[in-house]
């Protein structure tokens, strides 16, 4: 029987794509038809399968492709986003949706102009826990007041060996540049639209912002607080609501799943679900999927963090 489901390229090997891949192993709405990496040596570990590519946009303009998932590091994503949707390739982007607000803003436009769908992965959005406590907050009865999300960990346990994701020309930043825009997504999905209230930043000696609290306020006046660290011992993602009645409700996105990055084997189905369902719905979707949002809250907490630094006291004044 001929495989009729939507033909999908992943671009990009590094340590996200083995959740793509998975989720590709049994997804009803995609099948792997070709991979792309800039890096001979790891086409070569991967072996077999489906076709390989050493060059994206060839495999974009060339492979017949209804889709492709972007996957590699930070730096490349505009470029990579700007060869799949100036052919009409619909795309399924790992956050953040650039490296920066402009560019950013740039494939949003992009998409728009030629009406391609373009998807910012959010994976904790797909999260269970999270998903059972966004429809218990709809089920309430009463307004969130509060959302503290707390997304920690170590970030060398979490690189898969890749070495620019503590290189801030290459991840945006640090901790709020990566992680900051998986949080703030949750924040949004609770609270809708979000601006900065004020951002703590905590740099490491080379300059890398390990440690963040990000404050964001809804045009209700409900507030969001937002911690992130990178020197966590261990690992802690979960989401805190307090409702306008008082009750607290709270989801820990780890607990269900053991093992190293249990959760993201379910959450990247997710993904290509939501990915199925905007290239089957039709219209290029970044308006929902909040990625260019998230880029500008991302972009937010560091201007804060310089205005604050502008205007401290002298020493001995």
């Amino acid at each position: 029987m001929k495989d009729t489901r939507a033909a999908l390229g992943v671009i990009g090997l590094g340590a996200i794509s083995r959740y793509y891949l998975a989720a590709l192993e049994h997804s009803p709405h995609w099948r792997l038809a070709a991979v792309c990496d800039a890096r001979p040596e790891v086409l070569r570990e991967r072996g077999g399968g489906a076709p390989a590519w050493s060059d994206a946009e060839a495999m974009v303009r060339e492979a017949g492709l209804d889709g492709v998932v972007v996957a590699v590091p930070n730096d490349a994503h505009a470029e990579v986003c700007r060869a799949a949707l100036a052919v009409g390739v619909p795309v399924c982007v790992e956050k953040p949706l650039a490296l920066t607000a402009t560019q950013g803003r740039e494939l949003v436009a992009l998409a728009a102009r030629s009406d391609t769908p373009l998807l910012t992965a959010f994976h904790r959005r797909h999260n269970d826990a999270f998903r059972a406590l966004r429809e218990a907050v709809a089920e309430a009865g009463s307004p969130v007041r509060r959302v503290l999300v707390r997304y920690l960990e170590r970030i060398e346990e979490h690189t898969g060996g890749e070495s620019w994701y503590l290189e801030p020309e290459r991840c945006g930043g640090g901790c709020v540049a990566d992680n900051g825009p998986n949080a703030f997504d949750l924040v949004r999905q609770l609270m809708g639209e979000v601006a900065p209230a004020g951002s703590l930043i905590g740099r490491d000696p080379a300059g890398v912002d390990r440690s963040a609290r990000v404050d964001l306020r809804s045009a209700t006046g409900a507030e969001a607080e937002v911690l992130l660290d990178w020197s966590y011992a261990g690992e802690r993602k979960d989401v805190t609501v307090t409702l306008a009645d008082g009750r607290t409700l709270h989801a820990d996105l780890l607990a269900a799943h053991p093992g190293f990055k249990g959760s993201l084997w379910h959450e990247y189905e997710g993904v290509l679900t939501e990915f199925a369902a905007l290239r089957a719905g039709g219209g290029f979707g970044e308006g929902a999927s909040g990625g260019l949002a998230c880029l500008d809250l991302v972009e937010a907490a560091y201007a804060h963090e310089k205005a604050a630094l502008s205007v401290a006291p002298v020493a001995g004044a």
